[in-house]
């Protein structure tokens, strides 16, 4: 296997995580509707805010690294849900659905021969394909993380032990 190829599918181990850490699949497994709005005590958002910034997130990045006309959402506001904002189970299901369809196209962008990773991205001088997908996979990684963690302590039951 050449470099290229080697580096093309440790990317996309990456931002399909199950390596170091659980795939967002498995986070996500039997989410219990009843708990979509549920909020830790102490904290602004609930796992529909935390999921639906995960996809804000992605899909800006994603954008911003093929869209020559790219506009970010507002900082830090277009990020997040309102604080008081509440999802319906279809809500839920349509953030899913984003979001895997995102990491779908992001994995395709890596695993694309022609994905050029170290060139500047033209309409981006300093900014590289190559940071944007570590940057896509870290932000998920962490978010992750933090869904699970949130899952345990409000104890949303089943979640797989890895």
């Amino acid at each position: 296997m050449n470099k290229d190829q080697l580096l093309r599918e440790e990317l996309s181990a990456l931002l399909k995580g199950g390596n170091a850490h659980m795939n967002i699949e498995d986070a996500l497994s039997d989410f219990p509707m009843e708990d979509i709005n549920k909020r830790l005590p102490n904290a602004s958002y609930t796992p529909w805010h935390l999921l639906e910034h995960m996809r804000i997130a992605q899909w800006d990045i994603l954008d911003f690294a093929v869209n020559p006309d790219h506009q970010s959402p507002a900082f830090p506001e277009g990020y997040w849900p309102k604080e008081d904002q509440k999802a319906a189970p279809a809500q839920w299901k349509k953030t899913v659905k984003g979001f895997l369809a995102d990491l779908k196209t992001m994995e395709a962008l890596v695993k694309d021969p022609e994905t050029d990773f170290f060139g500047p991205i033209p309409h981006a001088k300093g900014y590289t394909i190559f940071r944007e997908v570590l940057l896509a996979a870290d932000h998920n990684a962490y978010h992750v993380g933090e869904l699970v963690c949130l899952r345990r302590v409000l104890d949303m039951k089943p979640i797989k032990e890895y």
